[in-house]
């Protein structure tokens, strides 16, 4: 489940991609954090910058990672106090995403 623009950014611009896959690989590969809690931490700023579009795909990732639907919540919650309200954006689809997951 992805949105339609990465859908269209991956058949139209195959190279862009690739590069951006490598590029996302390689900082996976630099980070300090183990998967869940980098997984965790991207729905964080994912639900911070109002990117809901990706939320989705993101969440089913993190159930198939052992996350809990609470963990989620708190994951999306986290930045309620530097981001504002705007994080409660993320949690309808989240939630729809891990209950249909």
């Amino acid at each position: 489940m992805i949105s339609d623009a990465f859908r269209v950014f991956l058949t139209e611009a195959p190279d862009h991609a690739k590069a951006w896959g490598e590029a996302l690989q390689n900082l996976s590969e630099v980070s300090k954090l183990d998967e869940r809690t980098r997984a965790l931490a991207y729905l964080s700023v994912l639900a911070a910058l109002n990117r809901t579009s990706g939320v989705p795909f993101h969440v089913k990732s993190l159930k198939q990672l052992g996350v809990s639907r609470e963990e989620v919540i708190s994951a999306i919650l986290v930045g309620l106090p530097a981001a504002g309200h705007v994080v409660t954006q993320a949690l309808p689809c989240a939630l729809e995403a891990y209950d249909g997951a």
